[in-house]
Protein backbone atom coordinates (compact mmCIF):
# COMPACT_ATOMS: atom_id res chain seq x y z
CA UNK A 1 0.00 0.00 0.00
CA UNK A 2 1.38 3.35 -0.35
CA UNK A 3 0.06 6.19 1.17
CA UNK A 4 0.33 9.69 -1.27
CA UNK A 5 -0.26 12.98 0.10
CA UNK A 6 -0.45 16.09 -2.25
CA UNK A 7 -0.10 19.24 -1.29
CA UNK A 8 -2.03 22.75 -2.00
CA UNK A 9 -0.59 23.69 -5.62
CA UNK A 10 -1.70 20.62 -6.65
CA UNK A 11 -5.16 21.00 -4.77
CA UNK A 12 -5.79 24.62 -5.83
CA UNK A 13 -7.83 24.39 -8.83
CA UNK A 14 -9.69 21.98 -11.07
CA UNK A 15 -7.31 21.30 -13.57
CA UNK A 16 -4.73 20.56 -10.89
CA UNK A 17 -7.11 18.25 -9.24
CA UNK A 18 -7.51 16.63 -13.09
CA UNK A 19 -3.60 15.76 -12.83
CA UNK A 20 -4.43 14.22 -9.21
CA UNK A 21 -7.02 12.04 -9.88
CA UNK A 22 -4.78 10.40 -12.62
CA UNK A 23 -2.20 9.83 -10.94
CA UNK A 24 -4.13 7.83 -8.19
CA UNK A 25 -5.77 5.97 -11.08
CA UNK A 26 -2.39 5.25 -12.43
CA UNK A 27 -1.83 3.23 -9.38
CA UNK A 28 -4.00 1.07 -7.89
CA UNK A 29 -1.30 0.42 -5.10
CA UNK A 30 -2.52 4.27 -3.75
CA UNK A 31 -4.91 3.37 -1.36
CA UNK A 32 -4.85 6.51 1.40
CA UNK A 33 -4.98 10.09 0.08
CA UNK A 34 -4.15 12.82 2.35
CA UNK A 35 -5.05 16.26 1.24
CA UNK A 36 -4.17 20.02 1.55
CA UNK A 37 -5.89 22.98 1.53
CA UNK A 38 -5.96 24.96 -1.52
CA UNK A 39 -2.93 26.36 -2.35
CA UNK A 40 -2.35 29.42 -4.58
CA UNK A 41 -3.58 29.59 -8.24
CA UNK A 42 -1.28 32.39 -9.26
CA UNK A 43 1.59 34.22 -7.25
CA UNK A 44 -0.53 37.42 -5.20
CA UNK A 45 -3.23 34.73 -4.82
CA UNK A 46 -4.27 34.13 -1.24
CA UNK A 47 -4.29 30.44 0.13
CA UNK A 48 -7.30 28.95 1.61
CA UNK A 49 -5.58 28.64 5.01
CA UNK A 50 -4.87 32.19 5.15
CA UNK A 51 -7.93 33.14 4.39
CA UNK A 52 -9.08 30.76 7.35
CA UNK A 53 -7.55 32.24 9.52
CA UNK A 54 -8.00 35.95 8.52
CA UNK A 55 -11.91 34.37 9.01
CA UNK A 56 -11.25 32.91 12.81
CA UNK A 57 -9.60 36.44 13.60
CA UNK A 58 -12.70 38.48 12.51
CA UNK A 59 -14.89 36.44 14.23
CA UNK A 60 -12.77 36.85 17.15
CA UNK A 61 -12.60 40.76 16.76
CA UNK A 62 -16.51 40.58 16.14
CA UNK A 63 -15.70 42.02 12.86
CA UNK A 64 -17.67 41.64 9.36
CA UNK A 65 -17.23 38.19 8.41
CA UNK A 66 -19.45 38.07 4.72
CA UNK A 67 -17.06 38.83 2.31
CA UNK A 68 -14.20 36.45 3.66
CA UNK A 69 -16.77 33.68 3.74
CA UNK A 70 -17.51 34.47 -0.18
CA UNK A 71 -13.72 34.37 -0.87
CA UNK A 72 -13.65 31.00 0.61
CA UNK A 73 -16.79 29.35 -1.14
CA UNK A 74 -15.88 30.84 -4.32
CA UNK A 75 -12.40 28.97 -4.14
CA UNK A 76 -14.06 25.75 -3.32
CA UNK A 77 -17.00 26.59 -5.80
CA UNK A 78 -14.79 27.30 -8.60
CA UNK A 79 -13.37 23.31 -7.98
CA UNK A 80 -17.23 22.47 -7.76
CA UNK A 81 -17.99 23.56 -10.83
CA UNK A 82 -15.45 22.26 -12.70
CA UNK A 83 -16.55 18.51 -12.04
CA UNK A 84 -19.82 19.43 -12.06
CA UNK A 85 -20.98 18.43 -8.77
CA UNK A 86 -24.49 18.96 -7.77
CA UNK A 87 -25.31 22.31 -6.00
CA UNK A 88 -26.00 20.39 -2.83
CA UNK A 89 -22.67 19.56 -2.11
CA UNK A 90 -21.40 23.20 -2.10
CA UNK A 91 -24.50 23.82 0.20
CA UNK A 92 -23.35 21.33 3.05
CA UNK A 93 -19.42 22.60 2.72
CA UNK A 94 -21.47 25.75 3.80
CA UNK A 95 -23.01 24.32 6.46
CA UNK A 96 -19.88 23.00 7.74
CA UNK A 97 -17.78 26.08 7.68
CA UNK A 98 -20.32 28.63 9.48
CA UNK A 99 -21.28 26.07 12.12
CA UNK A 100 -17.21 26.74 13.18
CA UNK A 101 -17.93 29.66 14.18
CA UNK A 102 -20.99 28.81 16.79
CA UNK A 103 -18.29 26.44 18.32
CA UNK A 104 -17.06 26.86 21.74
CA UNK A 105 -13.10 26.90 22.26
CA UNK A 106 -10.61 27.30 25.53
CA UNK A 107 -8.56 29.52 23.95
CA UNK A 108 -8.42 32.00 20.48
CA UNK A 109 -5.99 29.73 19.50
CA UNK A 110 -7.57 26.38 19.40
CA UNK A 111 -10.45 29.03 17.69
CA UNK A 112 -8.06 29.38 15.14
CA UNK A 113 -6.89 26.15 14.84
CA UNK A 114 -10.76 24.90 14.26
CA UNK A 115 -11.03 27.20 11.65
CA UNK A 116 -7.29 26.41 9.89
CA UNK A 117 -7.87 23.19 9.94
CA UNK A 118 -11.39 23.61 7.78
CA UNK A 119 -9.31 23.81 4.62
CA UNK A 120 -8.48 20.28 4.64
CA UNK A 121 -11.55 19.24 5.70
CA UNK A 122 -13.45 20.73 2.67
CA UNK A 123 -10.90 19.42 0.17
CA UNK A 124 -11.18 15.71 1.82
CA UNK A 125 -15.12 16.22 1.14
CA UNK A 126 -14.87 17.58 -1.87
CA UNK A 127 -12.76 15.29 -3.45
CA UNK A 128 -14.50 12.23 -2.00
CA UNK A 129 -17.58 13.10 -3.97
CA UNK A 130 -15.50 14.42 -7.26
CA UNK A 131 -13.95 10.46 -7.45
CA UNK A 132 -17.15 9.00 -6.23
CA UNK A 133 -18.43 10.88 -9.41
CA UNK A 134 -16.55 9.81 -11.37
CA UNK A 135 -17.10 6.45 -10.85
CA UNK A 136 -14.58 5.42 -7.97
CA UNK A 137 -15.09 4.29 -4.58
CA UNK A 138 -14.05 6.77 -2.04
CA UNK A 139 -14.43 7.26 1.35
CA UNK A 140 -13.74 10.44 2.91
CA UNK A 141 -11.94 9.39 6.79
CA UNK A 142 -10.97 11.68 9.52
CA UNK A 143 -8.37 12.00 12.57
CA UNK A 144 -11.79 11.08 14.80
CA UNK A 145 -12.68 8.04 13.41
CA UNK A 146 -9.38 6.60 12.78
CA UNK A 147 -8.07 7.91 16.32
CA UNK A 148 -5.16 10.43 15.98
CA UNK A 149 -5.35 11.77 18.82
CA UNK A 150 -2.74 14.68 19.40
CA UNK A 151 -1.35 16.43 22.47
CA UNK A 152 -3.26 20.31 23.43
CA UNK A 153 -0.67 22.43 22.84
CA UNK A 154 -2.66 24.72 20.75
CA UNK A 155 -1.52 25.09 17.12
CA UNK A 156 1.68 22.77 17.93
CA UNK A 157 0.05 19.59 17.90
CA UNK A 158 2.23 16.24 18.25
CA UNK A 159 1.02 12.66 18.11
CA UNK A 160 0.22 11.18 21.40
CA UNK A 161 1.82 7.07 20.64
CA UNK A 162 -1.22 4.92 21.13
CA UNK A 163 -3.06 6.49 18.00
CA UNK A 164 -0.68 4.38 15.40
CA UNK A 165 -2.23 1.14 16.99
CA UNK A 166 -5.93 2.72 16.75
CA UNK A 167 -5.30 3.75 13.01
CA UNK A 168 -3.07 0.32 12.44
CA UNK A 169 -6.99 -1.30 12.70
CA UNK A 170 -9.25 1.05 10.59
CA UNK A 171 -10.42 -1.38 7.71
CA UNK A 172 -9.51 -0.34 3.97
CA UNK A 173 -11.62 -2.17 1.30
CA UNK A 174 -9.78 -3.71 -1.16
CA UNK A 175 -11.48 -1.71 -3.88
CA UNK A 176 -11.81 1.72 -2.18
CA UNK A 177 -9.77 5.03 -2.13
CA UNK A 178 -9.61 6.73 1.70
CA UNK A 179 -9.59 10.73 1.33
CA UNK A 180 -7.94 12.14 4.32
CA UNK A 181 -7.81 15.80 5.68
CA UNK A 182 -4.50 16.70 6.61
CA UNK A 183 -3.31 19.13 8.92
CA UNK A 184 -5.04 18.55 11.90
CA UNK A 185 -6.39 16.02 14.87
CA UNK A 186 -8.36 15.93 17.92
CA UNK A 187 -7.00 16.27 21.43
CA UNK A 188 -8.64 14.12 24.06
CA UNK A 189 -11.26 16.25 24.62
CA UNK A 190 -12.01 16.25 21.35
CA UNK A 191 -10.89 19.58 20.24
CA UNK A 192 -9.55 20.18 16.64
CA UNK A 193 -6.19 21.00 17.03
CA UNK A 194 -3.34 21.81 14.18
CA UNK A 195 0.34 20.88 13.02
CA UNK A 196 2.25 23.37 12.99
CA UNK A 197 2.44 25.18 8.96
CA UNK A 198 2.30 22.86 6.32
CA UNK A 199 1.83 20.05 8.54
CA UNK A 200 -0.21 17.85 5.87
CA UNK A 201 2.99 15.95 5.13
CA UNK A 202 3.29 14.90 9.60
CA UNK A 203 -0.26 13.38 8.62
CA UNK A 204 0.70 11.70 5.50
CA UNK A 205 3.52 10.06 7.36
CA UNK A 206 1.64 9.12 10.82
CA UNK A 207 -0.65 7.24 8.44
CA UNK A 208 1.83 5.94 6.31
CA UNK A 209 3.78 4.29 10.06
CA UNK A 210 -0.20 4.07 11.12
CA UNK A 211 -1.00 1.83 7.96
CA UNK A 212 2.58 0.25 7.52
CA UNK A 213 2.61 1.82 3.84
CA UNK A 214 5.27 0.60 1.58
CA UNK A 215 6.03 4.08 0.29
CA UNK A 216 5.01 7.46 1.26
CA UNK A 217 4.65 9.23 -1.55
CA UNK A 218 4.62 13.44 -1.44
CA UNK A 219 3.83 15.21 -4.19
CA UNK A 220 4.46 18.58 -4.74
CA UNK A 221 5.46 21.14 -7.67
CA UNK A 222 8.66 20.23 -7.89
CA UNK A 223 10.67 17.56 -9.93
CA UNK A 224 12.92 16.82 -6.98
CA UNK A 225 14.50 18.37 -3.93
CA UNK A 226 17.78 19.87 -5.01
CA UNK A 227 20.82 20.05 -3.78
CA UNK A 228 20.70 23.99 -3.01
CA UNK A 229 17.68 26.91 -3.34
CA UNK A 230 16.74 27.23 -6.86
CA UNK A 231 16.26 30.77 -6.42
CA UNK A 232 20.33 31.02 -5.51
CA UNK A 233 21.71 29.01 -8.11
CA UNK A 234 20.67 28.06 -12.19
CA UNK A 235 20.02 24.56 -12.79
CA UNK A 236 20.78 23.07 -9.30
CA UNK A 237 21.75 19.49 -9.10
CA UNK A 238 18.68 17.22 -7.99
CA UNK A 239 19.03 15.05 -5.10
CA UNK A 240 18.26 11.11 -6.41
CA UNK A 241 18.59 10.13 -3.00
CA UNK A 242 18.87 11.10 0.33
CA UNK A 243 18.93 9.29 3.99
CA UNK A 244 16.17 10.37 6.71
CA UNK A 245 19.11 12.18 8.68
CA UNK A 246 20.70 14.33 5.98
CA UNK A 247 16.59 15.20 5.38
CA UNK A 248 16.31 16.13 8.57
CA UNK A 249 19.63 18.31 9.10
CA UNK A 250 18.68 19.98 5.53
CA UNK A 251 15.13 20.59 6.67
CA UNK A 252 15.75 22.51 10.12
CA UNK A 253 18.09 24.91 8.31
CA UNK A 254 15.83 26.05 5.50
CA UNK A 255 14.69 23.17 3.11
CA UNK A 256 10.58 23.59 2.84
CA UNK A 257 10.20 21.05 0.17
CA UNK A 258 9.30 18.52 3.45
CA UNK A 259 8.57 19.44 6.63
CA UNK A 260 10.72 17.86 8.93
CA UNK A 261 8.85 16.78 11.89
CA UNK A 262 7.13 14.65 8.98
CA UNK A 263 10.33 12.17 9.11
CA UNK A 264 10.12 11.12 12.73
CA UNK A 265 6.97 8.64 12.13
CA UNK A 266 8.42 7.48 8.60
CA UNK A 267 12.03 6.66 10.29
CA UNK A 268 9.85 5.11 13.75
CA UNK A 269 8.02 2.71 10.85
CA UNK A 270 11.29 2.69 8.52
CA UNK A 271 9.33 3.62 5.35
CA UNK A 272 10.68 5.39 2.52
CA UNK A 273 9.66 8.48 1.25
CA UNK A 274 9.12 9.65 -2.41
CA UNK A 275 9.33 13.66 -3.11
CA UNK A 276 7.71 13.86 -6.51
CA UNK A 277 5.98 16.56 -8.92
CA UNK A 278 2.16 16.50 -9.50
CA UNK A 279 2.91 18.29 -12.59
CA UNK A 280 5.63 15.61 -14.11
CA UNK A 281 4.42 12.73 -11.98
CA UNK A 282 6.45 10.66 -14.46
CA UNK A 283 10.02 12.13 -13.20
CA UNK A 284 11.64 9.56 -10.51
CA UNK A 285 11.58 12.43 -7.82
CA UNK A 286 14.11 12.11 -4.32
CA UNK A 287 13.89 9.08 -2.52
CA UNK A 288 14.66 9.80 1.66
CA UNK A 289 15.33 5.98 2.72
CA UNK A 290 17.17 4.69 5.76
CA UNK A 291 20.72 4.85 5.95
CA UNK A 292 21.06 0.86 5.49
CA UNK A 293 19.49 1.46 2.07
CA UNK A 294 21.11 4.25 0.20
CA UNK A 295 22.77 2.97 -2.51
CA UNK A 296 25.54 6.16 -2.64
CA UNK A 297 27.30 8.73 -0.08
CA UNK A 298 27.42 11.70 -1.49
CA UNK A 299 30.47 13.97 -0.59
CA UNK A 300 27.47 16.87 -0.35
CA UNK A 301 23.99 16.11 -0.39
CA UNK A 302 22.59 19.86 0.05
CA UNK A 303 23.31 22.92 1.24
CA UNK A 304 20.43 25.35 2.95
CA UNK A 305 20.55 28.40 5.10
CA UNK A 306 18.04 30.18 7.85
CA UNK A 307 17.92 33.40 9.19
CA UNK A 308 15.19 33.49 11.60
CA UNK A 309 18.08 33.16 14.49
CA UNK A 310 19.48 35.55 17.19
CA UNK A 311 23.15 35.38 19.22
CA UNK A 312 23.15 35.80 22.81
CA UNK A 313 26.94 36.27 23.82
CA UNK A 314 28.06 35.82 27.13
CA UNK A 315 31.83 36.33 28.32
CA UNK A 316 33.23 36.40 31.53
CA UNK A 317 36.55 34.79 32.69
CA UNK A 318 37.50 31.20 34.06
CA UNK A 319 33.80 29.95 33.25
CA UNK A 320 34.96 26.67 31.82
CA UNK A 321 35.84 26.24 35.82
CA UNK A 322 32.86 26.83 37.15
CA UNK A 323 30.90 23.56 37.95
CA UNK A 324 26.69 24.12 37.06
CA UNK A 325 27.36 27.17 34.93
CA UNK A 326 25.68 26.38 32.23
CA UNK A 327 23.05 24.51 33.63
CA UNK A 328 22.26 27.65 35.35
CA UNK A 329 21.66 29.18 31.84
CA UNK A 330 19.65 25.94 30.86
CA UNK A 331 17.06 26.33 33.71
CA UNK A 332 16.74 30.28 32.65
CA UNK A 333 15.99 29.36 29.43
CA UNK A 334 13.35 26.39 30.56
CA UNK A 335 12.00 29.17 33.28
CA UNK A 336 10.93 31.15 30.58
CA UNK A 337 9.94 28.12 28.14
CA UNK A 338 13.06 28.68 25.66
CA UNK A 339 14.43 26.21 23.86
CA UNK A 340 18.12 26.72 22.72
CA UNK A 341 19.12 25.75 19.01
CA UNK A 342 23.24 25.57 19.65
CA UNK A 343 25.35 26.93 22.16
CA UNK A 344 29.12 26.99 21.16
CA UNK A 345 31.43 27.80 24.20
CA UNK A 346 35.66 28.73 24.93
CA UNK A 347 37.04 28.69 27.66
CA UNK A 348 36.09 32.48 29.11
CA UNK A 349 32.72 32.55 26.13
CA UNK A 350 29.48 31.10 26.00
CA UNK A 351 27.41 31.96 22.99
CA UNK A 352 23.37 30.61 22.37
CA UNK A 353 21.99 30.45 19.66
CA UNK A 354 18.20 30.99 19.68
CA UNK A 355 15.49 30.88 17.18
CA UNK A 356 13.92 34.47 17.66
CA UNK A 357 10.42 33.33 16.99
CA UNK A 358 10.48 32.74 20.57
CA UNK A 359 11.63 35.55 21.83
CA UNK A 360 7.77 37.39 21.63
CA UNK A 361 6.20 38.15 24.17
CA UNK A 362 8.81 40.53 26.56
CA UNK A 363 10.82 36.50 26.89
CA UNK A 364 14.34 38.35 25.32
CA UNK A 365 13.79 41.13 27.66
CA UNK A 366 13.17 38.58 30.71
CA UNK A 367 15.90 36.59 29.77
CA UNK A 368 18.47 39.34 29.48
CA UNK A 369 17.47 40.23 32.55
CA UNK A 370 17.69 37.24 34.33
CA UNK A 371 21.02 36.29 32.75
CA UNK A 372 22.28 39.43 34.15
CA UNK A 373 21.30 38.73 37.46
CA UNK A 374 22.47 35.41 37.68
CA UNK A 375 25.21 34.67 35.76
CA UNK A 376 26.64 38.01 35.91
CA UNK A 377 28.61 38.35 32.80
CA UNK A 378 31.37 40.48 32.40
CA UNK A 379 29.90 40.84 28.86
CA UNK A 380 26.31 40.56 27.45
CA UNK A 381 25.91 41.40 23.71
CA UNK A 382 22.93 40.49 21.24
CA UNK A 383 23.29 40.15 17.71
CA UNK A 384 19.67 40.56 16.91
CA UNK A 385 20.35 39.14 12.98
CA UNK A 386 22.27 35.61 12.37
CA UNK A 387 22.08 33.47 9.67
CA UNK A 388 23.18 29.52 9.72
CA UNK A 389 24.31 27.41 6.89
CA UNK A 390 24.07 23.73 6.91
CA UNK A 391 26.56 21.43 4.61
CA UNK A 392 24.77 18.15 4.77
CA UNK A 393 25.67 14.87 3.19
CA UNK A 394 27.32 11.20 4.28
CA UNK A 395 30.19 12.04 2.60
CA UNK A 396 31.07 13.61 5.12
CA UNK A 397 31.68 11.18 7.56
CA UNK A 398 35.61 10.34 7.98
CA UNK A 399 36.52 12.34 5.77
CA UNK A 400 40.04 14.00 5.57
CA UNK A 401 39.65 17.37 4.64
CA UNK A 402 35.75 17.87 5.04
CA UNK A 403 36.40 20.60 6.95
CA UNK A 404 38.63 22.13 4.49
CA UNK A 405 36.58 21.88 1.48
CA UNK A 406 33.58 23.79 2.82
CA UNK A 407 35.41 26.71 4.60
CA UNK A 408 38.27 27.29 1.73
CA UNK A 409 35.80 28.51 -1.02
CA UNK A 410 34.00 30.88 1.37
CA UNK A 411 38.03 32.48 1.94
CA UNK A 412 38.73 32.85 -1.48
CA UNK A 413 35.13 34.44 -1.57
CA UNK A 414 35.98 36.74 1.33
CA UNK A 415 33.64 35.58 3.42
CA UNK A 416 33.95 35.49 7.31
CA UNK A 417 32.65 33.12 9.64
CA UNK A 418 31.07 33.74 13.19
CA UNK A 419 30.88 30.21 14.04
CA UNK A 420 32.12 26.60 12.97
CA UNK A 421 30.54 23.30 13.96
CA UNK A 422 30.60 19.88 12.84
CA UNK A 423 28.07 18.11 14.24
CA UNK A 424 28.44 14.58 16.04
CA UNK A 425 27.33 12.66 13.74
CA UNK A 426 29.29 13.70 11.22
CA UNK A 427 27.18 14.39 8.42
CA UNK A 428 26.68 17.95 8.45
CA UNK A 429 28.44 21.08 8.89
CA UNK A 430 27.09 24.34 10.25
CA UNK A 431 28.61 27.92 9.88
CA UNK A 432 27.49 31.37 11.41
CA UNK A 433 27.97 34.14 9.04
CA UNK A 434 26.27 37.45 8.66
CA UNK A 435 22.86 37.89 7.17
CA UNK A 436 24.08 39.77 4.13
CA UNK A 437 26.64 36.78 3.19
CA UNK A 438 24.66 33.89 3.42
CA UNK A 439 23.51 34.06 -0.30
CA UNK A 440 26.90 34.60 -1.42
CA UNK A 441 28.54 32.01 1.10
CA UNK A 442 25.74 29.28 0.17
CA UNK A 443 26.76 29.98 -3.55
CA UNK A 444 30.58 29.83 -2.67
CA UNK A 445 30.50 26.43 -1.26
CA UNK A 446 28.00 24.82 -3.96
CA UNK A 447 30.17 26.06 -7.00
CA UNK A 448 32.90 24.71 -5.53
CA UNK A 449 31.62 21.00 -5.62
CA UNK A 450 28.69 21.64 -8.34
CA UNK A 451 29.02 22.52 -11.85
CA UNK A 452 25.89 22.48 -14.46
CA UNK A 453 23.39 20.62 -12.19
CA UNK A 454 26.05 17.52 -11.40
CA UNK A 455 28.83 17.00 -8.63
CA UNK A 456 32.15 17.79 -9.87
CA UNK A 457 34.61 14.84 -9.51
CA UNK A 458 36.95 14.60 -6.82
CA UNK A 459 40.71 15.16 -7.05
Amino acid sequence: MKIVKFGGSSLATGTQISKVIKIIQSDPQRRVIVVSAPGKRFKKDIKITDLLLQLAQAVIDQQETADIYKQIFLRYAEIADFFKLPKEVMQDLKKHLRSIAAGSYPSEDFLKAAFSAQGEFLSASLITQILNKIGMKARRLTPKEVGLTVTDQARNAQILPGSYAKIAQTKIQQDEVIVFPGFFGLTKNDLINTFSRGGSDITGAILARGFAADLYENFTDVDSIYTVNPNLVDDPAPIKEMTYDEMRELSYAGFSVFHDEAILPAIQGNIPINVKNTNHPEALGTMIVPQDQISHKNRITGIASADHFQVLYLHRYLVNREVGFTAKILQILADLNISYEHMPSGIDDLTIILDKNQLTDGRKEKLTQRIKDEIKPDVLQWRNSYSIIMVVGEGLVNRVGAMSDIVDPLRKANISLTMVNQGSSEISIMLGVRPEDADRAVQAIYNAHFDHGHAKKED
